[in-house]
């Protein structure tokens, strides 16, 4: 073998070692590097070499979150029902190193530490806070669980419970339950309705009562208004009545004055004026004595005409 052929077999050999010991990290991944059996580091994203021989891949780490559906857990509330819960837990890997070395199976370990501290959350709560308090126990799952694998390299995100299955005693118990819940709630609800119509239609027959009363009270002002008027129109039609036939009378006199009738004349006109006060309402007459004489010779003085 010359010079030539042996160059060859070591470039060879060079190439075969760079391509067996080149390694390119995807995104959202590490790799956890062990040199002669410990750990030696952690790569990240890119292009890295490894010592042939030396180094070696110990674990691919996945840095993306990541969902555990875990099968339904038994477990036994304070009131002692028997239900079982199937959760879905959403963790994240922030440390490979603590994730490759901290527990042999953390998903395995996830499980079981979800299933023991939802056992303990349960037991201290009844069967009907159980079914109506999802967030809380979220919540305390994840604070619980976050606490338990952070030095496994893990952040539980969410907790989430998926499902809760009773047994079909306790489902027809609840269905019984609500059943006889909802027949009160409605009776309830039918007695305040009738309460509340009997109070309405009390308040509408006093509201009836009170306008009728003050519809009355109007027309009985109205009509005493109306009568009143009545009577003023009739007093003052009655005294411009009067006051006309005055000043006619009056103004006759003043016109036989004028034309130089004597006493006698005037007299006789009063005494017909007289006459026409004598054919109203009144029942007594006084009647002046200086004209009680002319009306005995007025008279005297007709007889003779005759």
């Amino acid at each position: 073998m010359n010079m030539v052929e042996v160059l060859l077999v070591l470039l060879f050999i060079v190439i075969v070692l760079l391509a067996t010991n080149v390694r390119i990290v995807p995104q959202a991944y590490a790799y956890v590097i062990e040199r002669l059996g410990g750990y030696n580091t952690t790569w990240g994203v890119g292009l890295h070499f490894k010592v042939p021989f030396l180094d070696r891949v110990a674990k691919r780490v996945n840095l993306k979150e990541q969902v555990a559906d875990f099968p339904p857990q038994p477990v036994i509330t304070k009131d002692n029902a028997t239900i079982q819960i199937d959760t879905v837990v959403f963790f994240q890997i922030t440390d490979p190193k603590m994730y490759a070395y901290g527990v042999d199976n953390p998903i395995m370990a996830i499980e079981k530490l979800t299933a023991t501290t939802l056992r303990n959350i349960i037991g201290e709560m009844e069967l009907d806070q159980t079914l109506t308090s999802r967030e809380v126990i979220n919540t305390n799952m994840r604070s619980a669980l976050d606490v338990a694998t952070d030095p496994w390299g893990i952040k539980v995100n969410r907790v989430e419970l998926k499902n809760i299955i009773t047994s079909e005693p306790i489902r027809n118990a609840m269905e019984k339950q609500i059943k006889a819940e909802r027949e009160r709630r409605e009776a309830i609800l039918r007695a305040e309705g009738e309460k509340k119509s009997t109070i309405l239609v009390a308040e509408g027959h006093k509201e009836s009562a009170i306008l009728e009363a003050e519809a009355e009270k109007q027309v009985a002002i109205l009509r005493a208004e109306a009568e009143k008027e009545k009577r003023i129109r009739e007093a003052e039609g009655q005294a411009e009545a009067i006051r006309v036939v005055q000043m006619a009378n009056a103004e006759g006199i003043r016109y036989l004055k004028d034309a130089g009738a004597d006493e006698a004349v005037l007299t006789i006109k009063k005494l017909e004026a007289f006459e026409k006060a004598a054919n109203g309402s009144a029942t007594k007459i006084i009647i002046p004595s200086e004209i009680q004489g002319v009306a005995g010779l007025a008279k005297s003085v007709g007889e003779i005409l005759k």
